[in-house]
Formats: C-alpha cells, sequence, structure tokens
C-alpha cells in the first residue's frame, strides 16, 4: 500500500497542499493566498472560481516538487474554512456569487427575525448552536432572498449549494456534492442528533433541502477524484477546519482539548458520543465521525480575531512590515502600560455572541508607544482564549489540565508564554504546527486502511515544546479584571439590524 496521505486545506487566506508520509511528516507542500473582497463594510467574500483555481495550482506545485503524481497517493482529505457559503449552477458547475465568508455579518437583521421574542437561543437545543451571523444557513437565506430568480432556480433543483468543502469535492470528483457532519453541524440546518438535514429547520431558515449536499463519514468518503493534478487519486475525508485539528492533536478521548490559533481563534474540547449542551455561550458541534462508529461530539468556543488582528496592525495601521516582527516589538517592553486592544471588528464570538460589539483601544496615554500596542494585541489572543477555557470547564464541569495547540501563531513564543501565564496550565506543541492538514489526511489514511484506528493515530502524537505557568495568580487575576472592563467598553456600539 501506498504510505502517503494528501491534504488539501483551504483557509480563509490562502489554500495549501501538504502531503504527508505514515509518520506524519511532511515531505511536499505548497500555498497559496486569494484574494479578500470587501463590498461594505462587514462584509466579506471571496471568489469560488479563484479558490477552485488555487486548489489545482498548489496540488500540481507540491506534487511536482516532490516528484509524486496523484497514483502514489493512499488518500486525500479536504479540509475547509466552516460556515463559508456557495452556490452553484448543477448544470455548469459555475458559482451563481461569491462566497458568502464566515465572518461576513451582513445577516444580523435575517438572525434577529430568526431569534423573535425567543431570542438568539432558539435554536440550540436542536442544532447546538445560537442564531448568529457566523453560521451557514442564515448566508443562505440571504443569497436566496437577494435575487428572487435564485430562489425560483434552487426550489426547481437547477442550483446546489455548500460549504467550501462541498464545492472542492464537487470540482475534484465532477459533481459529488456532499459534505461531512463537521461542517454540516455548522449550518443550524442539521439535527445535532440524527447528523441529519432537519426540515423543520430548512422550511424556518428559507433553504430548500434540495440545495444541500449528502452528509458522509467524515472519514470513509472514498470517493475517486477525477479531476485536476489528482485526477486518479481518492477522496477520503472531510473535516471542517478546527475538527480537523482536533483529529490532527490525538485528541481522541472526552475531556482532551486543542486551540488553534490562525485568523480567528478555535478551543475545541472532545466531550465523547454524547453533545453537550452550553449555558456559556459555547457550541455544542460534531467533533468528527469515523465510518462505522458513532460520532463523536465536541464542545467549541469560537473568536472571530487573532492572527487577523497582527494584520490589521500591519495591512491597516503599518506598525509593523512583517507579522513575524510583532514578537520582537511586544518583547520590547516589560508590559503594557494599561492598555487593552479588543478586536471586535466583526461583533463579538464566543462566549459573548454580541455582533453589537467593535473594537477598541483603551487606556491610551502619552507614554503609549506602538510597543505597547502590539504587545496588548498578543495578549488580546490570549484573553480571549482564557475566557473560552473558563467557559468550557463550567460546562463541561471537567478542569482543562493541559492544551495542545497548533496553527501559524504558535510560532510566537512571547504569545505561548502569555497563554500559558493567562490559563495557569501547560501549553503543548506538537512536531508539526499546522496539525489541521495532519488531521485531514489522518483521517483519510484511517478511511483507505493505512491506519488501523484513532488509537494508533492517538499514539503517534508526539510534544515538540512545552510552555508552563509563570505568572503569580493574583496578577492572572487582575489582568483577566482589567480585559473584561475593556470588553464591556467595546459593548452596544454598532447596530446589529443596520
Amino acid at each position: 500500500m501506498n504510505e502517503l496521505v494528501g491534504a488539501l486545506d483551504q483557509g480563509t487566506t490562502s489554500t495549501r497542499f501538504i502531503v504527508f508520509d505514515a509518520e506524519g511528516k511532511a515531505v511536499a507542500s505548497a500555498q497559496q493566498e486569494h484574494r479578500q473582497i470587501f463590498p461594505r463594510p462587514g462584509w466579506v467574500e471571496h471568489d469560488p472560481v479563484e479558490i477552485w483555481e488555487r486548489s489545482k495550482a498548489v496540488v500540481g506545485s507540491a506534487l511536482a516538487t516532490a516528484g509524486l503524481n496523484a497514483m502514489d497517493l493512499a488518500g486525500v482529505g479536504i479540509t475547509n474554512q466552516r460556515e463559508t457559503v456557495v452556490v452553484w449552477e448543477r448544470s455548469t458547475g459555475a458559482p451563481v456569487a461569491n462566497a458568502i465568508v464566515w465572518q461576513d455579518t451582513r445577516t444580523a437583521a435575517i438572525c434577529m427575525g430568526l431569534a423573535g421574542d425567543e431570542g438568539p437561543d432558539r435554536l440550540r437545543a436542536k442544532t447546538g448552536l445560537p442564531l448568529a451571523t457566523y453560521f451557514s444557513g442564515p448566508k443562505l437565506r440571504w443569497l436566496l432572498d437577494s435575487d428572487p430568480t435564485l430562489r425560483r432556480r434552487s426550489e426547481s433543483g437547477e442550483l446546489a449549494a455548500g460549504t467550501i468543502d462541498s464545492w472542492l469535492a464537487w470540482n475534484l470528483t465532477g459533481g459529488m456534492h456532499v459534505t461531512d457532519p463537521t461542517n454540516a453541524s455548522r449550518t443550524m440546518l442539521m439535527d445535532l442528533e440524527t447528523r441529519e438535514w432537519d426540515e423543520g429547520l430548512c422550511s424556518l431558515m428559507g433553504v430548500p433541502s434540495a440545495l444541500l449536499p449528502e452528509i458522509a463519514p467524515s472519514a470513509g468518503i472514498n470517493a475517486p477524484i477525477t479531476e485536476g493534478p489528482l485526477a486518479g487519486a481518492r477522496l477520503g475525508a472531510i473535516l471542517g477546519d478546527q475538527q480537523a485539528a482536533l483529529f490532527g492533536q490525538g485528541c481522541f478521548e472526552p475531556g482532551m482539548a486543542k486551540n488553534t490559533y490562525g485568523t480567528g481563534c478555535f478551543l475545541l474540547t472532545n466531550t465523547g458520543g454524547t453533545p453537550v449542551p452550553s449555558s456559556r455561550g459555547l457550541l455544542t458541534t460534531v467533533g468528527y465521525q469515523v465510518e462505522g462508529d458513532p460520532a463523536t461530539y465536541a464542545l467549541e468556543g469560537s473568536v472571530a480575531v487573532a492572527g487577523a488582528l497582527v494584520q490589521w496592525l500591519r495591512d491597516n495601521l503599518g506598525l509593523i512590515g512583517d507579522a513575524a516582527e510583532i514578537e520582537s516589538l511586544a518583547a520590547s517592553v516589560a508590559d503594557t502600560g494599561d492598555v487593552y486592544l479588543v478586536p471586535a471588528f466583526s461583533g463579538l464570538f464566543a462566549p459573548h455572541w454580541r455582533p453589537d460589539a467593535r473594537g477598541v483601544l483603551v487606556g491610551l496615554t502619552r507614554y503609549t508607544t506602538k510597543a505597547h500596542i502590539a504587545l496588548a494585541a498578543l495578549q488580546a489572543t490570549a484573553f480571549q482564549t482564557a475566557e473560552l477555557v473558563e467557559a468550557m470547564e463550567g460546562d463541561s464541569g471537567t478542569a482543562v489540565s493541559e492544551l495542545r495547540v497548533d496553527g501559524g501563531m504558535t510560532a510566537n513564543r512571547l504569545l505561548m508564554q502569555l497563554q500559558a501565564d493567562l490559563l495557569g496550565v501547560p501549553v503543548l506543541l506538537p512536531p508539526v504546527a499546522e496539525t489541521t492538514a495532519l488531521g485531514a489526511a489522518s483521517a483519510a489514511g484511517l478511511a483507505a486502511g493505512l491506519f488501523s484506528s484513532t488509537a494508533e493515530l492517538a499514539g503517534r502524537w508526539r510534544e515538540t515544546a512545552r510552555y508552563s505557568p509563570s505568572m503569580e495568580g493574583g496578577r492572572r487575576q487582575e489582568m483577566m479584571a482589567r480585559w473584561r472592563q475593556a470588553v464591556e467598553r467595546s459593548l452596544g456600539w454598532a447596530d446589529p439590524g443596520s
């Protein structure tokens, strides 16, 4: 059997393809960015055709660099930015509009209307989610409402819709319309218990179920790839990016937690075979499902802006010339000088769920320099994660004893130490920082029989770095209290219905 597996990792700002060997070592990789389209304040779009073209390009580049072809791969997994939606024509495969990205807030009025007198938790019992602009269903509703022709065509079966995984799978396989429970659980259209599209939810949301893909196990899709440079390989797995990272971090036992530091920040804890409802603003979601096994569920806390804040300091304010510069700049000061930065650019996600919040920078004095702002930006990511851990421990009744971390921001050692200090528990890094891609590849390898079980995959996980907390507990509490004051000042600025 071939002992190489591939992962097509389609993220918010870029697409990459990575080939891993059976030990989880990357042997080939290529990556390309794609455009971020901002038609209006709060609107964020991507060009689906550009994403597909970038996907083919990075696959071809990675395979060529390593002297490989599609037949050398035991399987391929897709992992993707979740909640971003595409609608396309079944006959031509052409998208009818740009993709609406998970960060987009244009559906605020729709969400408020759906919430009605019952409030944003109206659908939480069935979906595990609050009514929020984050999720896919309201985005599909907006697209269909924006053009009566699209609604008519969706009802007649002319159109297909899905998250980015479905769009890529359709193009790779020449027309297979499929998703998995991790992505489907983010639409507000799937019943969390049955893991099937719910006609009542679809009707309420105004999204015809005929638009939607088949829901298949995360690991075990086993479909032939017929298009592009991967033609001849098999699509074995689909996982939303954060669930893929949970899989790649070997968090297969209840209570194990991981946090991914990317454009946003996403903390997931495995809760086993039963969905655990949240009363603290977290999301109940599907963690993964291996073919033939029951689904595994997770609690998730989602932060909208983490790495994107560093990009903002670079691109919008010009405080740094390169994202990597923020660590040395922030480390040049002992503290922030009592400056706090709340990056509520698109409102606040978990545990607050406040679409009316907007970013604030508080505590400025003549003493403040760009170094203090840089440190406040790094602390903002650590503070938001600490809030999520606190909520997760309250919902699950279990203390987090360690946090496994991944994503591009883990290269920032100052941030990782800040995180350990604010959590009061060790922060652990694996050898492969990009465990999102590793998780998708591992799931594809499991589906192909390259690996025997999730237990085998768990045994392969290794720790390559550990950050232990060194901050005194009283100082930690003081800083968290000050952060909460800053968050309060971000609330109520925007009209979520506008």
